[in-house]
C-alpha cells in the first residue's frame, strides 16, 4: 500500500468515525431537532455520489469512506425524518 492510499485511508476513518457519537446519540435521546433537514438531505445525496465517483475511479479509500458515512449520515437521516 503506499503511502497516498494510506494517507487515504487514515483520514477515511478519521471523517466516518466522527459520525458515529453523533448517531448513537440521535439514537438514544431519539431527539433530532436541532439537525436541519436540509442540510442533511444535500448531505446525503453528496456522500452517495462521492461513492458513485469512487466506484468510478475504483479508489478504495473513497470508496470504503463514503459507503460506511452514506451508512451512519443515512440512519440520522431516518431518524431525522421518523422523529421530526
Amino acid at each position: 500500500m503506499s503511502y497516498v492510499t494510506a494517507t487515504g485511508m487514515v483520514a477515511a476513518i478519521l471523517t466516518t468515525a466522527a459520525f458515529l457519537p453523533q448517531v448513537l446519540r440521535t439514537w438514544r435521546t431519539r431527539s433530532t431537532s436541532d439537525i436541519s433537514l436540509g442540510m442533511f438531505v444535500a448531505y446525503v445525496t453528496g456522500i452517495f455520489l462521492w461513492l458513485v465517483y469512487g466506484l468510478l475511479l475504483g479508489d478504495i479509500p473513497l470508496i470504503a469512506s463514503n459507503a460506511v458515512t452514506l451508512v451512519l449520515s443515512g440512519a440520522i437521516l431516518a431518524l431525522k425524518l421518523r422523529h421530526g
